[in-house]
C-alpha cells in the first residue's frame, strides 16, 4: 500500500508532517517591540514656536479644538437664522450689512471682504434676501454697476426681535475669555484667516499642478 498522504500546517508530505517554520526568539522579540512601540506619526508642523519640546501634540489639539469651535459657531450661526426664517449663511449676510452699512448703505463688495467670501456670493444671497422684504438694494451713486445695501425696516425689526438671544448664545459662548485672552484671541484670529489665504492658495496651485501624487 502506498503511505497516507497528510497535510499540516500548509505542507504536504507523504506520511509525515514537516512543522510550518518560525520566526526566531530575535524575530519575535522585534515584532513584540513594534506593537508595544505603537506608530507615531511624523510632526505636522515644522517651525519652532508651533512646536513645544519637538512635539506637535499642543498643535493637533488646537486643531481639533478649532474644528469643534467652527462647527459650534455654524450651528449656533444656522439657528439664529431659523428663528428669523432664514438660512444661517443669509442670517450672517444680514448681520454684516447692518454692522457696515451706516447712514447710506454698504456695498456688495466690502460686505464680501468682511465675510470672507467672493461678491457673487453675497449678490446671490442678497437677492434672495430682498425677495422676502428684509434688504433693499439701490444703485450705488459712486459705481453705476454697483448697488448700495441696507436693511428694510422689516430685517431691522427682526434683528431687534432676535437680538436677546444673540446676546445669551454669544455670552455663554465666549464667556469664559477675560478681556486680554479675548484681545489676544482676536488678534490670533486675524493672523490665522491672513495665514489660511496663503494655505488656500497654496493648495489650488498644487491641486493645478499635472500628475501631482504623493
Amino acid at each position: 500500500m502506498r503511505p497516507a498522504t497528510t497535510q499540516l500546517d500548509g505542507v504536504t508530505k507523504k506520511g509525515q508532517r514537516i512543522p510550518r517554520a518560525r520566526p526566531g526568539p530575535s524575530q519575535e522579540s522585534n515584532q513584540q517591540e513594534l506593537r508595544a512601540a505603537g506608530y507615531h506619526p511624523p510632526a505636522t508642523v515644522s517651525l519652532p514656536a508651533l512646536l513645544h519640546k519637538q512635539s506637535d501634540q499642543q498643535f493637533r489639539r488646537l486643531v481639533h479644538d478649532l474644528l469643534t469651535v467652527c462647527r459650534r459657531l455654524e450651528l449656533a450661526r444656522d439657528y439664529f437664522g431659523r428663528c428669523i426664517n432664514v438660512t444661517g449663511p443669509q442670517y450672517n449676510l444680514l448681520m454684516t450689512v447692518a454692522q457696515l452699512q451706516g447712514t447710506t448703505g454698504v456695498s456688495v463688495g466690502s460686505v464680501a471682504q468682511a465675510m470672507h467670501v467672493s461678491s457673487a456670493f453675497v449678490t446671490s444671497e442678497t437677492g434672495k434676501i430682498a425677495d422676502v422684504g428684509l434688504i433693499r438694494k439701490r444703485p450705488n451713486p459712486e459705481d453705476g454697476r454697483g448697488a448700495l445695501l441696507s436693511l428694510t425696516p422689516a430685517g431691522r425689526a427682526k434683528i431687534d426681535r432676535l437680538t436677546g438671544e444673540i446676546r445669551t448664545v454669544n455670552d455663554l459662548f465666549f464667556g469664559l475669555l477675560a478681556a486680554q485672552p479675548f484681545a489676544e484671541l482676536c488678534a490670533c484670529a486675524g493672523a490665522l484667516v491672513r495665514g489660511s489665504s496663503e494655505a488656500m492658495r497654496y493648495i489650488e496651485r498644487a491641486e493645478e499642478a499635472p500628475d501631482r501624487t504623493i
